[in-house]
């Protein structure tokens, strides 16, 4: 039996994968712009050629990403033969969920943002899919919504990017830099001592109340400034901050009526004994792929 927490943690994961590996290829594309067409590398003058190198690729990720390509098809396929839609209201519910809760690092522009859009969409129409003919009486409904209320409330969020300095002078001196039209991202990557951020130029990603990855003064700043704009320099224990807000996620609680088709499917996904996977439709959608004709389960 899969819960709902560990459902959405390995959705998270896949996402946060997928939009890793997309960032990764698009930054090695340029790079190998400036190759010979057949060749991908030299060491030494021995030449590794781009056949080499996309065979190693097949062999290594291609039968995965293959498949997870067809499980989105297949999905998408599945929900127009039933009929199923998402609307926008709960595919919007469930970005921020995933947002909120998993503080996903790797949203670092608007591109990434609808890969993530388009993930949850996915899942949601699944989830919908492998649900759809499972009745739960309302006062089942009701039990869990009242036993589960946290599960149910998203907290005020922000999007953050940070460049942490040893002096106030030095803070200063960034600020001015910014003020002149300098990249944060360039600047904390330049200037930041905190290694770890300062190599993802800077970003924190999604930060709540409560949170232990920051000080509690990190909100308090970023209440006080608009989306796409930084904060004054502040004093914290590692030393002088400036914070730059991408986005702000006003907190909300959601009621019984606006989640009650989410625990429908949330219970009657914790009593399925099979995995939750798109691959139960494959034989359904006539797949046929490199690697064999339907499931192969």
């Amino acid at each position: 039996m899969l819960s709902r927490k560990r459902l959405w943690l390995i959705i998270a994961g896949l996402i946060l994968l997928n939009i890793g590996t997309c960032i990764f290829w698009a930054g090695k594309s340029q790079t190998a712009a400036s190759f010979n067409g057949e060749q991908a590398a030299s060491v030494n003058g021995n030449v590794i050629s781009r056949e080499q190198w996309l065979a190693e690729l097949e062999e290594r990720y291609g039968k995965e990403v293959l498949e997870e390509m067809i499980n989105q098809e297949v999905i998408f396929e599945a929900a127009k033969k039933y009929k199923i839609t998402i609307s926008d209201s709960e595919l919007d519910r469930a970005v921020k969920i995933m947002k909120t809760t998993y503080a996903v690092q790797e949203l670092k522009d608007d591109d990434n943002d609808k890969k993530l859009r388009q993930q949850a969409k996915s899942s949601l129409l699944l989830e919908e899919l492998l649900t759809k003919d499972v009745l739960i009486s309302e006062k089942q409904l009701k039990k869990y919504f009242e036993e589960n209320r946290s599960q149910f409330k998203i907290p005020t969020s922000y999007r953050l990017s940070q460049i942490i300095v040893k002096k106030k002078e030095q803070a200063k001196q960034i600020s001015e830099e910014l003020k002149s039209g300098s990249s944060f991202a360039v600047l904390a990557m330049e200037k930041s001592t905190d290694d770890f951020t300062a190599s993802q130029g800077g970003h924190l990603g999604y930060i709540s109340a409560g949170s232990e990855r920051v000080p509690d003064n990190y909100l308090v700043e970023a209440e006080k400034i608009k989306p796409n704009k930084w904060s004054r320099p502040f004093k914290t224990e590692e030393g002088w901050v400036i914070i730059k807000l991408h986005e702000r996620i006003k907190g909300q609680s959601y009621s019984f009526m606006r989640v009650k088709n989410q625990i429908r499917r949330q219970i009657a996904l914790e009593q399925m004994k099979d995995s939750v996977s798109a691959k139960v439709f494959w034989d359904e959608m006539k797949v046929e792929w490199f690697y064999g004709e339907g499931t192969g389960i």
